[in-house]
């Protein structure tokens, strides 16, 4: 895994312009920036990252079926009460999942850790799967990389299939965000394209264009009844949403399901700790309650108390304070040696109930320290997408990196 400085394309924004690509560029600064670029073997791909991810995701499917069990995890992962059976009824009637994005801390030379799984909402998707793979045949046309370099994206490809397994021709879809948001707007674009290409009927509204009839289904601005909505809105705020004493008798088929909630909510990480201990792609983790007490020099609750003291060298050394729900990086915090060493200026999930998770530091090239995002789709991980920052915690004005391979 290397940085390399790489000529930009001189016509790469009016492409991306043309495109529809508007947040190519946001807050004053760069978002996709191909002023250089990450080289990976096959190898660190296929070993590294490919493997690792898929394996990852049949561990958090393995922890969903012990989390919709305990009403006590539930709880502990902040679904309300009232919607347990709801997000169970998900996962054991097979409701299916379309996508999600592991991020990963990863530096070519040891095993990726997991730092956490966007499991509902990922975004970048557009980025991933389309404009860096546009790059990279435009970069190997103009000379700049070999005919043999290849890049690890089978995204769109893999997203076509997945419809195509799971849905009759013409089945119409529609596909909602919040308005007003051009990253939202293209991730759901991405997806109603490969809809479309696997022979769906795709249709977007706006996410408050959504209404229900007096028959209880929802339907939108054109009064077409919704069978099967793909949503890129939560499900921490759907559950508690107006809308949400809808969800069972709409008959509705939502994309994510609503089992996605207990793995889309960073308390997976202490429950995959608790069911996988010592695996070479996780961090120690735990609910902070259960260890609030040892943090402090004190102890932490009889339940952990093991797994704690296997673990407690490793915080010690440095822990991440994180909420159950967050977005790009908001309330997170870096302890090391007991003292603050680095907090987001984004407060905005300060009130949730936190994990604790060792604290595992990013690489650092040039200045700026990377973020893997490895794509799964169904089961299976079919490609990355690499986000950097020049913190230490990756937020809303990291960088948007591609990638090639080879060998």
């Amino acid at each position: 895994m290397q940085k390399i400085q790489i000529a930009e394309r001189p016509d790469w924004r009016k492409e991306a312009e043309e495109l529809g690509f508007s947040f190519a560029d946001m807050h004053g600064e760069p978002y996709w920036d191909e002023s250089s670029a990450y080289e990976f073997s096959l190898r660190e791909i296929e070993e590294d990252i490919e493997d690792p991810s898929t394996a990852l995701h049949a561990m958090c499917r393995e922890a969903v079926a012990e989390i919709v069990q305990s009403e006590e995890l539930l709880d502990k992962l902040g679904i309300p009460a009232e919607h347990f059976d709801l997000v169970r009824g998900s996962w054991q009637g097979g409701e299916p999942e379309i996508y999600g994005r592991f991020d990963l801390a990863y530096d070519g030379t040891g095993r990726a850790k997991l730092l956490e799984y966007n499991a509902d909402t990922p975004t970048s998707l557009y980025e991933s799967a389309s404009f860096q793979w546009r790059w990279l045949e435009a970069q190997i046309e103009a000379g700049v990389l070999r005919e043999t370099d290849d890049q690890f994206n089978g995204i769109h490809e893999a997203l076509v299939e997945r419809f195509k397994a799971l849905f009759a021709p013409d089945t119409d879809l529609h596909f909602t965000a919040v308005a007003g948001n051009p990253e939202d707007y293209a991730t759901v674009e991405a997806m109603g394209w490969a809809a479309r290409a696997a022979g769906m009927g795709a249709h977007y509204t706006d996410l408050d264009k959504i209404g229900v009839t007096k028959e209880g289904q929802f339907a939108d601005a054109e009064d077409r009844v919704i069978g099967v909505l793909f949503k890129l809105y939560p499900w921490e705020d759907l559950l508690r949403d107006d809308f949400a004493k809808h969800l069972t008798t709409s008959g509705c088929l939502m994309l994510e399901p609503a089992w996605k909630a207990v793995v889309s909510n960073k308390g997976l990480l202490p429950v995959l700790w608790q069911m996988f201990e010592g695996h070479p792609n996780l961090l120690p983790a735990f609910f902070h309650d259960d260890v609030a007490g040892a943090l402090q020099g004190g102890t932490s609750t009889a339940a952990v108390a093991e797994a704690w003291g296997r673990s407690q060298d490793s915080f010690a050394r440095g822990h991440v304070l994180k909420p159950l729900f967050s977005r790009e990086g908001a309330s997170i915090s870096i302890v090391e040696a007991g003292k603050v060493t680095d907090r987001s200026p984004n407060a905005d999930y300060e009130a949730h109930p936190k994990i604790v998770q060792a604290y595992h530091p990013l690489p650092e090239f040039d200045g700026f320290r990377p973020v893997i995002g490895s794509w799964i789709v169904g089961e299976a991980c079919c490609g990355i997408g690499l986000r950097e920052d020049r913190g230490r915690i990756t937020q809303d004005l990291s960088r948007f990196k591609p990638h090639y391979i080879r060998d």
